[in-house]
C-alpha cells in the first residue's frame, strides 16, 4: 500500500469517527434537552394528581446534579422509570457506591467505554491492519467485540462488588457479633456497641465496618434504631443481616433482653460459618475431580500404553521392536 493510500485510509478513518461522534451528541443533546417550561408545569400539576409521577419525581430530583457536564445527558443516563431508578441506586449502594449520582455516572462509564471501543476498534481495522481484516466474519468481530466489552464490562465489575461485599459481610458478621455481645456485657448500650465494634474491625472487614457505622451515625442522628437496622439488611440484602435486625426488632418490642438475644444469636451466626466451611470443604474433592482426570490421567496413560504402542507400530512395520 503506498502513503497516498494509507494518508486516504487515515482521513476516511478520522472523517467517520467525526461523523460518528457528531451524531451520537446531537442525539444526545435531542434526548437529554430540558424540557419546555409549560410541559413542566402540566407535568408538576400531573404529579400531585397521580402519586406514581410525584414519587417519580421525588427520586429524580433526590439523585442530584452535581455533575454539571451530564445535566444535559441525564434523561440518557438515568432509568425514566422510579421503580428502575430505585432498584438500580440500591444495586450501586450495594456495590459500596453511595453518591448521589453513583447511577448516573454507571450509564456514563458504559456509554463512554462502549463508544471508546468502537472508535478503536474502527481504526484498528480499517487503518492499523486492514489487511488482517478482509473476512466479513472477523471484521464483525473487531467491530463488536471491543464494544460489547465497554458496555457489559462495567456491569460485571458491579456484579462481582457485590459478590465480594457479601462474602467479606458474612465472614465477618458473626465475630462482630461476638465483639458486639462482649461490649453489651461490659455495660455499653447496643448504639454504642454497634459504633465500638464497626472501629475495631474496620482494618479487616472495611464493608461490614462501613454499614455498621452508617447504622451508628443514623441512630445517633435521631433515628429509630428498628428503621435503621430495616434499611442495613435492606442495603445488604444478606438472610443473616435481615434476622439480626428483625431479632433486634422484635426484642425491643417485648421488652427482653438484649443481651441474651445477641447471645444465642452469635452462637446460630458461629454454627452456620463452621457450616459453610464443612460445605466448602465437602466440595473440595468433587471440584478437584475434573483437574486430577484432565492433568494425571493422560500422562499416566502416555508412560504405561506409551512403549507398547511403540512396539506394537514397530512390529506392523516390519521393525525390531526396542
Amino acid at each position: 500500500m503506498s502513503d497516498f493510500e494509507s494518508l486516504s485510509s487515515l482521513i476516511t478513518v478520522a472523517a467517520l469517527a467525526g461523523v460518528t461522534l457528531l451524531g451520537v451528541a446531537v442525539f444526545l443533546l435531542i434526548r437529554g434537552a430540558r424540557p419546555d417550561p409549560m410541559n413542566r408545569f402540566s407535568a408538576e400539576a400531573a404529579s400531585t394528581a397521580t402519586p406514581e409521577a410525584g414519587q417519580e419525581t421525588t427520586l429524580r430530583r433526590s439523585a442530584g446534579r452535581e455533575i454539571k457536564a451530564l445535566d444535559n445527558f441525564s434523561r440518557f443516563l438515568e432509568p425514566e422509570n422510579a421503580e428502575e431508578l430505585s432498584a438500580s441506586r440500591q444495586r450501586m449502594i450495594q456495590a459500596g457506591y453511595h453518591g448521589r449520582n453513583a447511577v448516573r455516572d454507571f450509564h456514563a462509564l458504559q456509554f463512554i467505554l462502549a463508544i471508546g471501543g468502537l472508535l478503536v476498534s474502527t481504526i484498528i481495522a480499517f487503518a492499523v491492519l486492514p489487511d488482517r481484516f478482509d473476512s466479513p466474519i472477523s471484521l464483525a468481530l473487531i467491530m463488536l467485540l471491543p464494544m460489547l466489552i465497554g458496555y457489559f464490562g462495567p456491569r460485571r465489575w458491579i456484579e462481582s462488588r457485590i459478590e465480594k461485599r457479601r462474602e467479606e459481610i458474612l465472614s465477618g458478621f458473626p465475630d462482630a457479633l461476638d465483639m458486639m455481645l462482649i461490649c453489651v456485657e461490659a455495660g455499653q448500650s447496643l448504639d454504642q456497641s454497634i459504633r465500638r465494634v464497626a472501629d475495631e474491625i474496620r482494618p479487616a472487614y472495611p464493608a461490614l465496618s462501613e454499614e455498621l457505622s452508617t447504622v451508628g451515625e443514623q441512630t445517633r442522628a435521631g433515628r429509630e434504631r428498628s428503621e435503621v437496622l430495616k434499611d442495613m439488611a435492606k442495603r445488604c440484602d444478606i438472610s443473616d443481616i435481615t434476622s439480626f435486625a428483625t431479632v433486634m426488632v422484635q426484642a425491643a418490642t417485648y421488652g427482653t433482653s438484649i443481651t441474651d438475644a445477641l447471645r444465642v444469636f452469635a452462637a446460630e451466626m458461629r454454627d452456620k460459618r463452621i457450616m459453610r466451611a464443612e460445605e466448602k470443604a465437602n466440595m473440595l474433592p468433587t471440584k478437584m475431580t475434573l483437574g486430577t482426570m484432565m492433568f494425571t490421567v493422560p500422562p499416566l496413560l502416555i508412560i504405561l500404553i506409551g512403549p507398547s504402542v511403540v512396539g506394537i507400530m514397530a512390529d506392523l512395520s516390519g521393525g525390531i521392536a526396542p
